[in-house]
């Protein structure tokens, strides 16, 4: 599969999203590295998108042709660390290996400090045994 990374776009999640959101989110290859457990049914993520992605402050739907292939979130810390922010991402496992983690998280990354001006260091947790994000965040800077 060949996939123009021009074509990835970021945009906040609708309810819309679901069955896509569902695709990758219901599957355990995706969520094993993720803070989430795995969603198994439709009013699940029908609910978790309401509930938590739309209203999150900076939760955005990674996308090819405006369908919902995965996620990447900033984190804001609160009170006293308004200074950083963490970044979180995932992909539908048929996307790995194509730079599409790499591109989303660039995106991301370039527009979370005009988003948050006070933020000045974003920071990413990986799972040791997942080489793959680690080498995204290499990719990217990180």
């Amino acid at each position: 599969m060949s996939i123009d990374l021009s074509s990835i776009t970021l945009r906040p999640f609708r309810l819309s999203d679901v069955d896509d959101f569902l695709s990758w989110a219901g599957d355990d290859q995706v969520t094993r590295n993720l803070r989430w457990n795995t969603f198994t049914s439709k009013e699940e993520a029908l609910t978790y998108i309401k509930d938590v992605c739309i209203p999150h402050p900076w939760r955005r739907s990674i996308c090819i042709d405006d369908r919902s292939i995965g996620f990447v979130s900033i984190f804001p810390a609160s009170s006293n660390d308004r200074c950083r922010a963490d970044i979180g991402y995932g992909l539908a496992v048929k996307y790995w290996g194509h730079g599409i983690a790499t591109e989303a998280v660039k995106i991301a990354v370039s527009q979370v400090f005009v988003d948050f001006p006070e933020v000045v260091r974003l920071q990413a947790y990986v799972n040791v045994e997942n080489e793959a994000s680690q080498k995204v965040l290499e990719k990217v800077g990180f």
